[in-house]
């Protein structure tokens, strides 16, 4: 009699049915959590880059006597600005932003040269297009989307490259490293003859910020 109640009692089943299935459900949720913290990181890092393309581009000293000139202070307080936008990811201290400035090559028609590129970050990554100094390019970029520089003008292509931090565990995301770029023209006129040809003019004498130094400050 007893056994045979024991064997009709089903009182405990949806308990055991819950234990088997919460290891799965609390997975997908997981994974799903997981996926959306990274799109959220990888939307936001794409803003960043492309706000950081767009203040570059019209970044610089107005005068009445010149062409706007652009300064190593600038370019300092933008890479600055750049992280305080990031408000929590932890931009410089987890990643690296490149900002180069592509320019007609004098030196070959219908090429290009990177003029000048600034860096900030202490991810150890150099650009995937190019380094300052790079000439006979024929533009910057992913093969098939790359930009090219007008005529007598600039165009200042940013790169970004992030350490993502997970949620839960990294190998729920798609990617451990973030990578995103954008490009904008130089909006006016620029003086791009800085410094003795340098394309930046440093009358602060203030530290450039270097593409060898692997640096959040």
């Amino acid at each position: 009699m007893i056994l045979r109640a024991l064997r009709r009692d089903a009182r405990g089943l949806a308990m055991v049915e819950f234990a088997l299935a919460l290891p799965m459900v609390l997975g997908v949720a997981m994974a799903g959590l997981e996926l959306t913290y990274y799109t959220i990181a990888k939307m936001r890092m794409s803003q960043l880059a492309l706000h950081v393309a767009d203040n570059a581009s019209r970044i610089g000293k107005q005068s009445l006597l010149t062409d706007p000139q652009i300064s190593e202070t600038d370019i300092n307080d933008l890479l600055t600005g750049a992280d305080m936008q990031s408000d929590g990811l932890d931009l410089l201290g987890r990643g690296r932003v490149i900002v180069s400035s592509l320019e007609p090559d004098p030196a070959n028609s219908g090429k290009f040269r990177i003029h000048w590129q600034r860096c900030k970050g202490v991810k150890n990554w150099v650009s995937s297009y190019g380094v300052q100094g790079a000439a006979n390019l024929t533009g910057m970029g992913p093969t098939g989307r790359q930009v090219t520089a007008p005529t007598g003008g600039g165009i200042i292509y940013v790169e970004i490259a992030y350490d993502y931090r997970p949620l839960f565990l990294a190998r729920l995301a798609p990617a451990s490293v973030i990578r995103e770029v954008a490009a904008m023209t130089v909006r006016d006129k620029r003086d791009f003859n800085g410094n003795g040809g340098a394309g930046i003019y440093n009358v602060e004498a203030a530290t450039a910020a270097g593409c060898g130094v692997f640096s959040a400050t």
